[in-house]
């Protein structure tokens, strides 16, 4: 599977490595991911979704039941 997250669609970025002699490299900046279950009061059941760590912290501000209708509506 792919290292997008689930909620933000957030992906890796590429950028250059340089070394002291400036020398360039191509390299990945990755997506801090995290394999996380959330609980959905209105189901009373757990979804386990792949998220960013900024993912969880708006989740835990608006609530899961937010972003799942948000999705839900695309």
């Amino acid at each position: 599977m792919s290292k997008i997250c689930q909620i933000t669609k957030k992906k890796a970025i590429f950028g250059h490595r340089k070394s002291y002699s400036l020398n360039t490299t191509k390299r990945k900046f990755n997506i801090n991911l995290k394999n996380h279950k959330f609980w959905i009061k209105s189901e009373k059941r757990f979804i386990k979704l792949k998220v960013s760590t900024q993912a969880i912290r708006l989740i835990n501000k608006k609530s899961i039941e937010y972003f799942l209708k948000k999705i839900n509506k695309k």
